[in-house]
Parts: C-alpha cells; sequence; structure tokens
C-alpha cells in the first residue's frame, strides 16, 4: 500500500472536517502535507495539532502570528504561513501527492488552477473552479495530465455511475444525459409570497445534508443545482442540453446516468458526504468511510418532481448563463456570491438574490476572458457592481 501525501485546502469548512474524519480512520494511506483555514482559527490549531502536517497556511499576517505562537506554545513544529501565495504552494509542493479542493468560492479558483497545471490528483469539491474557468481549467488538466475527481455528491454519483474506462466521450459510452438530483431545499413546494419571509436561519437549516451557510443559501434558492449543472457540463464533457434536473426530496438516489438503451444506473447511499469524500480518495480502490449503511427497509418512498424555476429563478439563470458562454458563469457566481452574503449578513431579502444576479447578468453580456488574469478582473468589477446595487434593492 502507498502512502499518499496530501494538502487539504480548506480543511477548516464542512469538506474538510469530513476529508480528515477519512483519513483518521486509515493513518497508514495517507499523510497530511499541508492545511489551509481561512477563519477558524481554533479548529486549524486542533486540527494541527492532531495531524502534524508541515505547513498550515491562513488568510493574513495577523492570523498567521496568532496560530504561531498557539502552535509554538504547544510544541508544534507546523510552520505557518498566509496569503495566495503559499496556497498555490502547498497546493503544487513536489511532495504532494493529491490535493483536497474545498475553498468556498471564487476563493479557491487561484490554488486549485495551480494545482491543476502541476498535475496533481485533484479531489474537487470548490466547484467554482469549473463554474468561472471552466476551459481554461479543463484544459490545465489535459496539458498537465492532472488527475480530476469530483467530491460534489451529484457529480461523484454519476462519475461512479459512469463505464470504469469512461475518457471524455459520453456518446461513445452509450449515454444519453446526466440526471442531477436535488433536495429542494428547505422551501420546496413554498410560493413566492412565502419566499419573501424567508431568514437566514430557515435558509441555513437543510432538510437533509450537514453544509457550511453559503452553500446552505444556495441549495435553499436552487442556485447550487445551477452551479452543478455548469460544473457537470465540464466535468464529463457535455451539452446543457443533456443535463436533466430532479427534484428527489429523500437524498438517497445521489445522481443518475441515462443510457441510450433504456438502462438508467444510479448511485445511492446515506446523505453524508464522506461516502463521496472517501471513494475519490481512495480511487480506484474502495475504503471504510464511517458511513451508517442505506437501510433499505426503513426507507419511505423515493419521490421526484420537476424543479419549480418560477419560484426558484437561479436554477434557470444558470441553465441561462451556461447557454451564454463566455464569463456569463463566471458572472453568474461573483453576482451570487454577493447577493448570498448581504442576504446572510445584511438584511438582502431573499427573494432578491435572483434579482441581483440577472441585473449582473444583463451588465456584462457578452464579455469572454481568455486567460485567468482577466477572468478575475472581470469577478472584481461584477463584484464591485452587484455591491453598489445593493442600496437600491427594494423588498419584494
Amino acid at each position: 500500500m502507498t502512502l499518499q501525501t496530501l494538502t487539504v485546502l480548506g480543511a477548516t469548512g464542512t469538506i474538510g472536517v469530513n476529508t480528515l474524519d477519512v483519513i483518521r480512520r486509515h493513518p497508514q494511506r495517507y499523510r497530511l502535507f499541508a492545511l489551509s483555514g481561512a477563519r477558524q482559527l481554533d479548529r486549524l490549531l486542533a486540527q494541527c495539532l492532531e495531524f502534524c502536517p508541515r505547513y498550515a497556511v491562513v488568510l493574513d499576517a495577523e492570523s498567521a502570528a496568532i496560530l504561531a505562537q498557539q502552535l509554538a506554545a504547544a510544541g508544534s513544529a507546523t510552520e505557518v504561513r498566509y496569503g495566495e501565495a503559499a496556497l498555490a504552494e502547498i497546493a503544487t509542493h513536489p511532495e504532494v501527492d493529491a490535493v483536497m479542493a474545498a475553498i468556498v468560492g471564487a476563493a479557491g479558483l487561484p490554488p486549485t488552477l495551480a494545482a491543476a497545471q502541476a498535475g496533481k490528483r485533484i479531489l474537487l469539491a470548490n466547484k467554482e473552479s469549473l463554474v468561472m474557468a471552466g476551459r481554461l481549467f479543463m484544459d490545465a488538466i489535459v496539458h498537465s495530465g492532472a488527475t480530476l475527481l469530483p467530491i460534489d455528491s451529484e457529480h461523484n454519483a454519476i462519475f461512479q455511475s459512469l463505464p470504469a474506462d469512461f475518457a471524455g466521450d459520453l456518446a461513445a459510452c452509450g449515454v444519453d444525459s446526466l440526471i442531477l438530483t436535488a433536495s429542494g431545499g428547505p422551501f420546496r413546494g413554498w410560493s413566492a409570497a412565502q419566499l419573501a419571509s424567508v431568514t437566514p436561519a430557515m435558509a441555513t437549516k437543510h432538510p437533509n445534508w450537514v453544509m457550511g451557510r453559503k452553500i446552505s443559501v444556495d441549495s435553499a434558492s436552487m442556485m447550487n443545482k445551477g452551479l452543478e449543472v455548469i460544473e457537470a457540463r465540464w466535468l464529463f464533457n457535455t451539452s446543457p442540453d443533456r443535463i436533466e434536473v430532479l427534484v428527489h426530496p429523500q437524498s438517497v438516489i445521489h445522481s443518475m446516468v441515462r443510457y441510450r438503451d433504456g438502462s438508467v444506473l444510479a448511485q445511492l447511499g446515506t446523505p453524508d458526504m464522506r461516502t463521496p469524500i472517501a471513494h475519490a480518495l481512495a480511487w480506484p480502490e474502495r475504503v471504510e468511510a464511517g458511513v451508517a449503511p442505506l437501510d433499505f427497509f426503513r426507507l419511505s418512498a423515493l419521490t421526484f418532481e420537476a424543479p419549480d424555476t418560477a419560484t426558484f429563478p437561479c436554477l434557470r439563470l444558470a441553465f441561462d448563463a451556461l447557454a451564454a458562454g463566455g464569463d456569463a458563469p463566471a458572472v453568474l457566481n461573483a453576482a451570487n456570491e454577493i447577493a448570498v452574503s448581504a442576504f446572510l449578513d445584511a438584511g438582502l431579502p431573499f427573494t432578491q438574490i435572483p434579482v441581483l444576479i440577472e441585473a449582473a447578468l444583463t451588465e456584462f453580456a457578452g464579455q469572454c476572458s481568455d486567460n485567468i488574469a482577466s477572468l478575475m478582473a472581470v469577478d472584481a468589477e461584477v463584484r464591485a457592481f452587484t455591491t453598489a446595487q445593493l442600496p437600491r434593492v427594494s423588498p419584494c
């Protein structure tokens, strides 16, 4: 058994914590080279003391000084660094075999892209890398020979439901379409009038999954599924018209692949992110993940329904952005990040999230960046534009 050396970007978030739980169960298989975290310094400190990585990376000098002092006082040899350059360094270091890319949002793109360019085995939980820069990112994967394994439960389910030798040509595998399942979030079946009174506490309480605040709001608005549609387009080299979305409230079937002979292959399991994490960590092998087995005798009926894109327009906006191409998906993502942050922290009405996103898509229509620097410049412009709209947004 070969020891795999890992960097975990975003170690203090939900995916990072679950990744370390799987690693904890298999100390003979995995070694931690580096961990990164943003604001939860206490959690990052505890992780460093348990796993003894060579490096810990935080956002800024002040946080680095605090963490370094705490680690030194505990007798730890972990070296603390900070900033974007440090993130790229721990993602591309020659000793690193695999990178768990779990930083939330656009901030995760630069180090994840650096890992792709360095030819690493990438466990991709940062969907924004493909939403913002799908073609550029996949080109880097191809040119460097990197291995890309999806962590999102839906994309991991599709990956598991495709032939083992899938090499980017769905038609050659007899695939007709990819079916992404969605729980529908906490407001499934609600009317637009009911959504007007949604609070952050309500939107961050997912019925099936334990997730961070931002992704929970995205799930509630159906934007998360929209981002996953864009991600699926690039991961599996397909077109938007070959991607279906089904609302499946029980979150037992994580996604499916429809074949032209009428067969539909699905991946099922308990809704626990440790399953796709363990799958990607050990692929092509299988390891125990600490997940409760699916008990078919206790399952209720498995039901499906069409998504309500009139009440939840974020999903429609994502399909529109994908069809528009160019920078539109990056614009969608940047505007959504600003809008969700304003909803969580500044009292923006939940129903105004898609209003802001659509305004940004209209303002920046037709733009097409051909490199990461120009794409990040557009990202900054969209964030500034969307932030400027906030005072003028009127509650529904």
